[in-house]
């Protein structure tokens, strides 16, 4: 089997973003044509200070390049970097090679990990987002010549025009299904908060640990490798605290720097999952060198969705550092990174891997959580047992004092969502809590 890949990384400078090494981009780079188990034959870097329009790099390289991949019989080349569809026909042309670039290759690695019929659609959406605008590339075989009576562009044209209308349509099918998607995962929502138990998110960098974060603390057996974007589709399921209560703990997409506007805007019915969540997590690799270059990346994307930066919708809700991998640090760059944690009250070092500091981000989210609820003092009868069980499990009970009368007086922190349960389930109770209400005011 011929070889498929010559990679060529293209580390160009953009104003207004952090620095990334050339290293370290060539590694993700790698990583990401890993992640489809290509057949990775060579790289080179290519430092771009003046982008062509026609080919991004110079002729020069071009040719350098257009040399070792005859020498390699090479199928495949795959540019780190965003190619317009006039630069990637002439790099294909020069070349005589198929031309990947970024976007093309996420796409790629996102087709093959969507398994629900929801991952599936968003990255069809994406694809035909992106590839309305290359259509001229598949009919290359059609030359743009004038035709015969009536023919101004030729059959080429003709064709390629067909095959964008197609695509349109098919566009506006797929929009209208993740509609309904939308629509479906609001109910899901609403009946989440109906329950209610509240949502924490984990978000970060691909290949933070994310999903071995998840199964620690969930022991959910989700899929999990040294991959990038090794996971796809959003899970949750429900994680208890060490106060005894319940949290539905949500599971996304990775993100990357210069994630492509097709998918963030394709997957935003998953993403806004996010919006839901009390608190998020966002996982970082603090092993990585980069860390903090990746942190800006993933901040970028929450501030699209308006939970960060200065535009954020709801800037009150907590967003948790959580930095994994700390087993791979050195030992005085353990100390370090676990010692500057305990200083930040919304920061925690684990690793998720072994299970250090998982107890600690436990304990954390539960205090975030509890102290945004309201707190009551309810006498329970003797006789209402199944009122004090439902507290123990909803609430966290903060005192309880014995009365002569046989009667309990319970401190009991509640949501909101979940006092409104209680005042649906136990109307009797509303004058009690009313005036409990107000004496905890007081």
């Amino acid at each position: 089997m011929v070889p498929w890949l010559k990679t060529a990384e293209l580390d160009a400078k953009r104003k207004g973003q952090p620095f990334r090494s050339q290293t370290a981009r060539l590694e993700e780079a790698l990583g990401l044509a890993a992640a489809i188990d290509l057949d990775l034959v060579g790289n080179a870097i290519a430092v771009i200070s003046d982008p062509r329009p026609a080919t991004l790099i110079g002729e020069g390289k071009v040719d350098e390049l257009n040399g070792q991949l005859e020498e390699l019989e090479v199928e495949l080349v795959i540019v780190d970097g965003h190619l317009s569809p006039v630069q990637q026909r002439n790099l294909e042309r020069a070349w005589k090679v198929k031309i990947l670039d970024r976007t093309g290759l996420i796409l790629e690695i996102f087709g093959e990990r969507a398994h629900t019929r929801e991952g599936a659609l968003q990255v069809e959406l994406a694809h035909l987002n992106y590839q309305k605008s290359r259509l001229v590339r598949s009919w290359t075989h059609l030359e743009r010549q004038r035709g015969g009576f009536g023919f101004l562009g030729g059959p080429g044209e003709t064709q390629i025009e067909a095959d964008r209308r197609i695509i349109m349509e098919r566009i506006t099918k797929i929009e209208r299904q993740l509609e309904t998607v939308k629509r479906t995962r609001e109910l899901h929502r609403k009946t989440r908060r109906e329950v209610p138990y509240p949502v924490v998110a984990l978000v970060g960098y691909t290949n933070a640990g994310k999903s071995t974060l998840f199964n620690r603390l969930t022991e959910a057996g989700v899929f999990a490798e040294n991959l990038l974007f090794a996971t796809l589709d959003p899970t949750m399921r429900a994680v208890s605290l060490p106060s005894g209560r319940k949290i539905i703990l949500s599971d996304t997409v990775g993100f990357i720097s210069d994630l492509p506007t097709h998918l963030v805007a394709a997957f935003r019915a998953t993403l806004e999952e996010v919006l839901e969540a009390e608190v998020i997590l966002h996982v970082r690799d603090a092993s990585h060198e980069e860390s903090e270059i990746q942190k800006h990346d993933v901040e970028a994307v929450l501030a699209s969705l308006g939970l960060a930066g200065e535009k954020a919708e709801e800037p009150q809700r907590p967003i948790v550092e959580v930095l994994n991998k700390i087993d791979s640090l050195a030992p005085e760059a353990h100390d370090a990174v676990v010692n500057a944690a305990a200083r930040d009250p919304l920061t925690v070092a684990v690793s998720a891997l072994t299970g250090e500091g998982t107890a600690t981000l436990l304990t954390l989210i539960d205090k975030l959580i509890v102290d945004k609820g309201i707190t009551l003092r309810i006498t329970i009868l003797p006789n209402e047992g199944e009122l004090m069980a439902w507290l123990h499990e909803h609430g966290q009970v903060r005192r309880r004092v014995n009365e002569e009368d046989g009667s309990i007086v319970l401190d009991v922190n509640l949501s909101e969502a979940e006092f409104g349960r209680l005042e649906k389930r136990y109307p009797e109770l509303k004058g009690r809590v009313e005036a409990m209400m107000a004496n905890a005011a007081e």
